[in-house]
């Protein structure tokens, strides 16, 4: 059964970590972040392979190739980002959502709640990033 939710409320690191309201305010933030997602995808239309063959002076073949790797990777990008969520709608599942893949320690609340598909903890990610990963 669905946990309900105080209207307002935001998970503190005061709270028990992963408490049933955190995992229910971490899921209907991830729901809607996904719903969101997903409507960006389906706004923006699918590569087409015979956009190559319009007519035009070189300047508009240019900008329309422009229009078209920018429509790609703001595709790709959306496409990347819902199968982040998903992962963390899995990991929401299994238990393991808000603790790092790294060291286990939890992962600072406010930092879940600014990214929730965060996988790591702000020193494990500074870790990473120096060690070039």
């Amino acid at each position: 059964m669905p946990i309900e939710l105080p209207p307002g409320y935001k998970p503190s690191p005061s709270e028990a970590f992963m408490n049933p309201s955190q995992v229910a305010y971490f899921r209907q933030k991830l729901l809607r972040l996904r719903e969101e997602t997903q409507r960006e995808v389906d706004a923006s239309p699918p590569p087409n392979p015979d956009d190559n063959a319009r007519d035009g002076d070189q300047a508009d073949q240019a900008s329309a190739a422009v229009d078209r790797e920018f429509g790609i990777r703001n595709r790709e990008r959306a496409q990347a980002v819902l199968h982040r969520i998903d992962q963390a709608l899995a990991r929401l599942d299994n238990a393991t959502f808000g603790y790092c893949e790294d060291t286990g320690e939890p992962i600072d609340v406010r930092r879940l709640d600014a990214q929730p598909t965060a996988t790591l903890t702000t020193e494990a990610q500074t870790q990473r990033e120096r060690a070039g990963i």
